[in-house]
């Protein structure tokens, strides 16, 4: 995906490979640690990880993300960070991953600069609706959670459901990860909603065995044709329809038309 940088070039970042996305928690990796937890899981093909720990403090989270990054060294597998873009450059991260009530993804890109991956958290069509409005190369990826109902994250929202899901990925002019109660069983009706890729917390963090979790859902996943890529998925539309004022509301929040509030250290997605 081409995008101007900072220095009025063109940076094209690589494409993703979303095959299995693992979002980490250390709460639940407490027993052998965040590190050796992504070590094993990347082992077991696990392609991209999400740092997130919104306990932490920025110090901690970079300590934290150095000692993930050094094993994901010559794995060819990139690091993303939840929430703290800011952070990106001293974990020496490949992008960041952003919420609703994060910084919005205009400040975030530019905080990243071209070759950064960026990915969004979106719960609505409207929220869809509102990135595109941003443009389609502000972002690598939308992240749909949650899907079901979900004890990974406290403060999810309401799960939306398959509906819900098909109508985001449908509207989208990126792929969709879908997050929130993923399961081996529902790996088929995920595929079915136009989902490029799933993304999982509980179902690898803290599991005694890493690589026989992972199974179950890739086998289910990848036997059923092979996700696509971020540079892969072509499925442009033609532009969005003319928003109503809470969508043009939400542009405004997403590309950094309006001013959000509270400090990286205090805003934790």
């Amino acid at each position: 995906m081409p995008i101007s940088s900072p220095g009025g070039g063109v940076a094209v970042r690589a494409p993703l490979d979303l095959s299995l996305y693992l979002v980490t928690d250390t709460v639940m990796c407490a027993r052998v640690g965040v590190p050796a937890t992504v070590a094993a899981a990347v082992a077991a093909g696990v392609t991209i990880v999400q740092l997130r720990d919104p306990a932490a403090s920025d110090a901690e989270l970079v300590a934290l993300g150095r000692a993930v990054r050094a094993v994901l060294a010559g794995t060819g597998v990139p690091l993303v960070v939840n929430d703290r873009v800011d952070l990106v450059a001293a974990i020496g991260a490949q992008g960041a991953h952003v919420g609703q009530g994060d910084l919005d993804v205009g400040r975030a890109r530019a905080l990243l600069g071209g070759s950064g991956y960026l990915g969004l958290s979106v719960h609505s069509v409207e929220q869809v609706t509102a990135a595109m409005s941003c443009g389609t190369d502000t972002l690598d990826y939308l992240g749909v959670r949650p899907v079901w109902e979900t004890s990974s994250k406290a403060d999810a929202a309401p799960p939306g459901g398959l509906e819900r899901l098909q109508a985001i990925t449908t509207t989208s002019s990126w792929p969709c990860v879908a997050i929130g109660g993923i399961t081996p069983a529902r790996v088929d009706a995920l595929r079915s909603r136009g989902v490029a890729s799933l993304a999982v917390i509980s179902a690898i963090c803290g599991q005694q065995d890493v690589a026989r979790q992972h199974a179950g859902c890739e086998q289910r996943w990848i036997s059923r044709g092979r996700p696509a890529t971020s540079g892969e998925f072509e499925r442009r539309r033609p532009g969005p329809p003319s928003p109503s004022r809470s969508a043009r509301r939400a542009h405004e929040r997403s590309c950094g038309n309006e001013s959000t509030t509270g400090s990286p250290e205090h805003r934790r997605q």
